[in-house]
């Protein structure tokens, strides 16, 4: 897990067209999905330094997927590449024949090949090394299909390395998935992040709030929450990073800045707005009695609180 001030590195790989690129642009670099159709095919591997949440590193780096890169990765550039990463971030194309029975064409098998010569480097290199699964482009199967297509997937790479932990996500740059899939990546970086969330727990309580979220300023990746009520939408805070991070790129090309915005209606209000130097907040209030002066004196002690604990040296107040 990263400490303040030190890089993780992070292996992004796929056979080539999977979308890497494209996501790493949606994600860190404020790319529209439209957009993504002007990038340029990676060629061996671009090293992406991106500082997240202040003091995390990211060294981020984005494995070129064709044929022969990826044969090299396996055999003379095992040491270099595998080494000392700390995530593995696998991508392949959801395809839309892989329905009822797990299906094996030609390119699925050679996907599933690839990912068993990554999975024998990474457990040889860098055995602590988390593992992640994006089963991508699934806008490009029917809606109908979907879920099971994931689950072929599935079951497929976790047949494929019975002995690592995998986590397995469905994406597509269309929708609030890729959001949730980062989030996570990222969420498993932060050091300490059962005290941060602790420390969450206590600030929605004393706000009355149904719910608070922090986000990452830049990339608005969700980092950490706390709820007292039971929500019925388990995609709201990709949704919102997404909605948010639009809206932000619409600020930007008329040449002003998004700050903070609320939505109020019959049923609840939501505030979103800056935290502390690397964050925003969102706090959630259904209850009407709760006076909102009374809940934006709590946020701002709240402030003072967290960067009293990031000075005590909170191993998370460093990316707050």
């Amino acid at each position: 897990m990263a400490q303040p001030g030190q890089s993780s590195k992070v292996l992004l790989m796929g056979r080539a067209g999977a979308g890497k690129t494209s996501m790493k642009s949606i994600i860190f670099a404020n790319y529209l999905a439209r957009d993504t159709n002007r990038l340029h095919q990676t060629n061996f591997i671009e090293h992406s330094s991106l500082r997240f949440l202040g003091n995390l590193r990211l060294n981020l780096w984005d494995c070129g997927g064709q044929d022969v890169f990826m044969e090299n990765y396996f055999e003379s550039q095992r040491e270099t590449i595998f080494q000392n990463a700390e995530v593995l971030i696998y991508v392949l194309v959801a395809v839309g024949e892989k329905r009822g029975a797990s299906v094996s064409t030609p390119e699925t098998a050679k996907d599933l090949n690839y990912f068993a010569h990554a999975m024998d480097s990474l457990r040889q290199f860098s055995p602590t090394a988390r593992v992640f699964c994006l089963i991508h482009k699934l806008d490009l199967v029917h809606e109908s299909q979907r879920d099971q297509v994931f689950r072929n997937y599935e079951k497929d790479l976790m047949s494929t390395a019975p002995a690592v932990k995998l986590t397995c996500f469905g994406t597509s740059i269309w929708d609030e998935t890729l959001f949730k899939a980062w989030s996570q990546i990222v969420y498993s970086l932060i050091p300490d992040i059962g005290q941060l969330e602790s420390q969450l727990n206590h600030l929605c309580q004393v706000c009355d709030a149904d719910e608070v979220v922090l986000f990452e300023k830049n990339t608005f990746l969700l980092i950490s929450k706390s709820s007292r009520r039971t929500m019925h939408d388990s995609h709201r805070f990709e949704k919102i990073s997404n909605i948010v991070k639009q809206f932000k790129l619409s600020c930007g090309k008329v040449k002003t800045s998004f700050r903070s915005f609320q939505v109020k209606n019959s049923l609840f209000s939501a505030t979103i707005e800056p935290f502390l130097q690397h964050s925003f907040v969102m706090i959630v209030v259904s209850d009407p009695k709760i006076n909102q002066a009374a809940t934006a004196a709590n946020l701002w002690a709240a402030r003072s609180h967290f960067a009293e604990l990031a000075k005590a040296g909170a191993p998370f107040g460093a990316h707050l």
